[in-house]
């Protein structure tokens, strides 16, 4: 994500990826190795982990520039079980928009999530089918929240048409050239979209 104040954000940062140039501010979970580090670069102002390594969940809540940024924090899937508070909605509000990552999500949002999360303009969601949560759990959850726009995102092997086809026909689907977008509060679609990013 980059803000009009050029505050650059990169989600689910392990190091690998989103690194050049050097973002501000990067979110992490913990379910895999390729979604944190615990090796950052000195130069990376803010890094804000999806969890709290001292226990409890973690809490976000803090203005870069433009953009405010907080958590919700959420369970996470460890060896059969969740772990309590080890993943977090990050949540992103920037000229005049609510952008929401869903992380890496392992269970069904309560009605509590649903009020500290909020309106979201836009949503990325994983959909990889099982990972995270089922398709169908991941539908459900897309459907209630109910964004202007949605981004698919963390999809390994599972058919774009097999989440498309669930969300019905509410939701209209775009598939883009390019792997970015510039979005503004203006230009979001009248009616809900799924936008498909080159290489998702």
């Amino acid at each position: 994500i980059e803000t009009p104040a050029g505050v650059r954000i990169a989600t689910d940062f392990s190091g690998v990826y989103g690194a050049d140039p050097l973002p501000r501010v990067v979110t992490m979970n913990k379910a895999h190795r390729t979604h944190y580090s615990d090796h950052v670069d000195p130069g990376i102002e803010y890094v804000l982990r999806g969890w709290n390594p001292d226990g409890g969940p973690a809490r976000h809540a803090l203005v870069v520039d433009d953009v405010y940024i907080r958590n919700v924090p959420t369970d996470i899937r460890n060896g059969g079980d969740l772990g309590k508070d080890g993943n977090s909605i990050f949540i992103f509000e920037v000229a005049g928009l609510c952008i929401g990552h869903l992380g890496h999500l392992h269970h069904r949002l309560e009605d509590a999530h649903y009020g500290a999360i909020g309106r979201l303009d836009i949503l990325m969601v994983p959909i990889d089918g099982g990972m995270t949560l089922s398709l169908d759990r991941m539908t459900e959850i897309t459907a209630r929240l109910y964004s202007s726009m949605i981004l698919p995102m963390h999809r390994h092997s599972t058919p774009i048409s097999e989440f498309t086809g669930r969300m019905g026909d509410d939701f209209a689907v775009e598939f883009f050239s390019g792997r970015s977008l510039t979005v503004s509060l203006k230009t979001l679609p009248d009616r809900p979209t799924i936008i498909i990013l080159d290489g998702v």
